[in-house]
């Protein structure tokens, strides 16, 4: 790699730069002007809408960066990356947002700057594991990410259950980081290198592979389990979820499961991939059965996930559990093998950014009133507060998967790829887990709605910023199942992966 090289590739990670520069910025703000810590958030913000403004530029790019020898490279700059940057960096903008009006980290204004440095310093680490095209990058960026969530998840420190969760994410993330670790070092040894794609042509030109090769992936496979929260790595996920701050529940469920799945994507086409069969499905090599393995976690995740969320009380812990259930229906898009199928996980994201993101935001303005997630202490609320209980109805309602909200059409399309792909069997006990995630969806809706408490009156008064941030994410969920076609195409369009 010459210097005219290296620096020729600097103009493919300008995101990541822009977002070094913001985290430099705030840091330096945040230790010389201590008492102008509103300024902050504002800063974040112009950070996030500039790299968004370069990501949005580099749609269409498909290119390597880095490279260090013939078609080795350490990042890959396609739309697959371009469109879950995107998805970050939208997620990233509701959280500083929610994070202004936030009672809990309110309640630590001497500490915003370590706040929105660590939350800046988890999105460099999402864009770098997302473009990642070798294992030791990948491992980093991992850390980088993971190492920031820790902090955040523990943040609050006038709670137990806060430093409880914090602690158990530290615990579980190091385990689950040595396992890959090891894995890694495990098929650097069979192959000799760390790139994705020469692993890829070292497997092409093996007669057979023996035990430790699977024993690798499992391991591999763990370390990306841990990051998107399927069974059985998700241990941590209920704890740390009702735990750590609204804010960063709300993060870690949408945006660190975004770039889980994006680097599991990339690794398994990469990896693994043989070529293209009729009608978009994936012609992998043979040493290891994906397609059963996913297809296997993916069913035990969403059936744990949401028979365990049946008989939760706190309304955190069930939409951590419900997470996972979600977790599980997306893996099975990946399960599909198939462009497809991709396509559906896109759509997915897209679709479950927003209906996620806006039931937590409900959850925590109610939370700052009343002080408890309790889904007891919901009776009546619809009452009460009307607007705010019928925009929960309808984060509900698509999270279960109703028309005519937009997670009907993510599940529609989900469950048309499994068809096509023959998946029958699966496809139904997908649509079984969704009569299930009904039950426990509707028990909040009916507290709200169908239970009165004559002692009880609550009123919340909301902000214009509060009242704008609920609109921007509550508008797209019903426009979206009514006129879905552009996200679509997007999707169909983001599925490239460079070189494939």
């Amino acid at each position: 790699m010459d210097i005219m090289n290296f620096t020729s590739d600097l103009f493919l990670i300008y995101p990541e730069i822009v977002l070094t520069a913001t985290l430099i910025v705030v840091v330096l703000f945040d230790l010389i002007f201590k008492r102008l810590q509103s300024w902050l958030p504002i800063l974040s913000l112009a950070g996030i809408l500039t790299a968004f403004i370069f990501v949005v530029l580099q749609f269409g790019t498909n290119l390597p960066a880095f490279e260090y020898s013939t078609k080795n490279n350490l990042l890959s700059i396609d739309n697959l990356s371009t469109y879950f940057k995107g998805i970050i960096l939208i997620t990233s903008f509701f959280i500083v947002l929610f994070s202004i009006f936030s009672s809990e980290i309110k309640s630590c204004r001497d500490r915003h700057g370590e706040y929105y440095s660590l939350l800046i310093g988890m999105m460099i680490g999402m864009f770098f594991l997302i473009s990642a095209n070798d294992l030791i990058l990948i491992y980093l960026s991992m850390e980088l990410l993971s190492l920031s969530s820790y902090v955040l998840s523990g943040f609050v420190k006038n709670s137990i259950r806060n430093s409880e969760a914090s602690l158990k994410y530290v615990i579980y993330g190091s385990v689950s980081s040595g396992i890959m670790l090891f894995g890694i070092s495990l098929l650097y040894g069979l192959t000799g290198t760390t790139n994705l794609n020469e692993i890829n042509t070292i497997l092409r030109g093996a007669n057979s592979i023996d035990i430790t090769f699977i024993l690798s992936m499992f391991m591999i496979l763990a370390g990306f389990g841990f990051k998107i929260s399927v069974v059985p790595f998700h241990f941590w996920t209920p704890d740390v979820y009702e735990g750590a701050p609204i804010t960063i529940t709300a993060y870690l469920s949408v945006a660190s499961k975004a770039a889980g799945f994006a680097v599991l994507i990339r690794f398994i086409k990469s990896v693994f991939f043989s070529g293209i069969a009729q009608g978009g499905y994936w012609n992998l090599l043979s040493y290891f059965d994906w397609q059963a393995v996913l297809v296997l976690i993916a069913i035990v995740t969403m059936t744990l996930g949401n028979f365990t969320a049946l008989w939760q009380d706190n309304l955190k812990r069930m939409l951590a559990y419900s997470s996972i259930a979600h977790a599980g229906y997306i893996l099975l898009g990946v399960a599909v093998l198939s462009d497809q199928g991709i396509t559906a996980v896109l759509i997915y994201f897209a679709i479950y950014m927003f209906m996620n993101l806006g039931a937590f935001l409900i959850v925590m303005i109610i939370a700052n009133k009343i002080g408890s997630e309790n889904i007891d202490d919901y009776k009546g609320l619809g009452y009460s507060i009307p607007f705010l209980g019928t925009v929960l109805a309808i984060f509900l309602v698509s999270l279960t998967g109703l028309p005519p909200t937009a997670g009907f059409i993510a599940k529609l399309y989900l469950f048309v790829a499994l068809v096509d792909a023959k998946m029958i069997v699966v496809a139904i006990i997908a649509l079984l887990n969704t009569v299930v995630s009904l039950y426990y969806y509707i028990r909040v809706l009916k507290n709200m709605y169908l239970v009165r408490d004559a002692n009880k009156s609550v009123h919340i008064e909301l902000k214009p910023l509060s009242f704008i941030t609920i609109l921007l994410l509550v508008v797209p969920v019903i426009l979206f199942g009514v006129y879905f076609t552009p996200i679509v195409d997007f999707a169909k369009l983001s599925i490239q992966i460079l070189g494939l």
